[in-house]
């Protein structure tokens, strides 16, 4: 017999919450310092409601970082896979810094039934579009994920340039370089309204994707400019 609901594991704790607000406090501070860190365009991230954050090109771990610090006081929220939440110390670290977990052995609906959550709840969720670090000055074929949850959810797609992330902290090197980062929020992309309960088409998925591609190495280039200025 059921005791009452159970937490959806996209919920997060107000503790949790509190932490994200001083961890972030903290590394505003040190990435303005020590990645010389310039935000351009946050009055492009909606003000009410859920939207996916899409972020490009994507070349290091330090990404996540700075794309958290991206919002003045807004908490992004990340999808994670749950065998690193179940870590004591690391776990409540991932909730703290907006992450939620899903199961690798989720299926597809599952874990798009966690995304709508975070979203439909008010929430934005960065889900990273080329799905793993590549490198060079091209942004890789996206993955159609990020596309189908927001028209799904019924939410926009907000791109993000991130440039000079490679060179602060490329692949396989341990130490983060003291080099310039910028970031540059795009204009949001809006899916096509549909009626209750119809199906997304394919043809708008592509679509949404297209459009996200074309607007990320835009954002990109112009992030890439401003680090070698």
């Amino acid at each position: 017999m059921s005791n009452g609901p159970t937490e959806s594991p996209a919920e997060i704790s107000w503790l949790h919450r509190v932490f994200f607000r001083a961890l972030t406090t903290i590394f505003r501070g040190f990435s303005r310092l020590y990645l010389r860190l310039s935000i351009e365009g946050r009055e492009h991230l909606p003000r009410e409601g859920g939207y996916v954050v899409a972020p490009g090109a994507h070349r290091s771990i330090v990404d996540t970082a700075v794309i958290a610090v991206t919002p003045a006081n807004t908490m992004f929220r990340f999808m994670g896979a749950e065998s690193y939440f179940a870590t004591p110390g690391l776990g409540w670290f991932l909730r703290a810094t907006g992450g939620f977990p899903v199961e690798r052995s989720a299926t597809d609906r599952e874990a798009m039934r966690l995304a709508e959550d975070v979203l439909r709840s008010g929430e934005p969720l960065v889900i990273f579009p080329e799905a793993t670090r590549y490198s060079g000055p091209d942004v890789q074929p996206l993955k159609d994920g990020a596309a189908f949850i927001a028209a799904r959810a019924g939410v926009p797609l907000v791109p993000i340039g991130i440039g000079g992330a490679e060179r602060c902290w490329p692949k396989g090197k341990r130490l983060l370089k003291p080099t310039r980062m910028a970031i540059i929020v795009g204009e949001p992309i809006y899916p096509a309204a549909r009626a209750d309960g119809e199906r997304v088409k394919r043809s708008e998925i592509k679509r949404l994707t297209a459009e996200l591609q074309a607007a990320l190495q835009e954002l990109f280039d112009r992030a890439q400019l401003k680090v070698d200025a």
